[in-house]
């Protein structure tokens, strides 16, 4: 009992320093002409039990707006390759949710989401994962989770990371990393040429999911 209470005093104190982050606006890594153009808000939901991690990439504006992470099409897209509800979703017995970014960065010139803040993952990545140790399964959605989770293993292109998933799912030391495509409505296009994608990589996904998180 002393020993879990020191790990949520521990886990606690992370959430707060993580709500209280100014990085991006305080210490932007390109320079001044660089700070979030927006007052920071930290989306994340870090547990003690969850045994799934869902590593995305970084809030969109309905959820900065929000502060709850996949509050979107994205979201129902992706609860639906988990076989899960809203409900379990946002359990945080269940699943934690961490984001290489933890804030939304603002839009391109194109009106397109822009990709994670530079600032988030070399000070926040490592003490988040280590202060989690019972994950059991990284869900690595997209390149920038792709890229800190498996590093030099990753391959060049997001599609052979993801058609070589074996490779990395069955991993013998650390928690398994399943790479998986944004679940976001821009890949529906992507989906549909990748049909292995449904018919191999989600079953084992859902097998996952009611193994650890039901």
């Amino acid at each position: 009992m002393e020993a879990a209470a020191r790990s949520d005093d521990g886990l606690d104190a992370l959430r707060a320093a993580i709500s209280d982050c100014r990085l991006c606006v305080d210490g932007p890594a390109r320079g001044p002409q660089d700070r979030l153009p927006h007052l920071p808000r930290p989306v994340a939901i870090l547990s003690r039990k969850a045994r799934i991690l869902i590593a995305g990439q970084a809030p969109g504006l309905r959820v900065h707006e929000s502060g709850l992470p996949f509050d979107d099409a994205s979201g129902d897209r992706l609860r639906g390759w988990l076989g899960v509800t809203r409900e379990a979703f946002y359990d945080r017995d269940r699943f934690a949710i961490v984001p290489m970014g933890f804030c939304f960065p603002g839009y391109d010139a194109k009106g397109s989401d822009l990709p994670p803040r530079r600032e988030c993952a070399p000070l926040w990545r490592r003490p988040v994962i280590d202060a989690m140790p019972q994950v059991e399964l990284v869900l690595a959605i997209g390149q920038y989770a792709q890229a800190w989770h498996l590093g030099a293993r990753r391959r060049s292109r997001m599609t052979e990371t993801v058609r070589n998933w074996r490779e990395y799912a069955f991993a013998n030391e650390g928690p398994r990393i399943l790479p998986l495509p944004h679940p976001s409505w821009r890949n529906s296009g992507w989906l549909k040429r990748n049909p292995w994608f449904e018919e191999e990589v989600l079953p084992f996904l859902k097998e996952g999911v009611d193994r650890l998180a039901r």
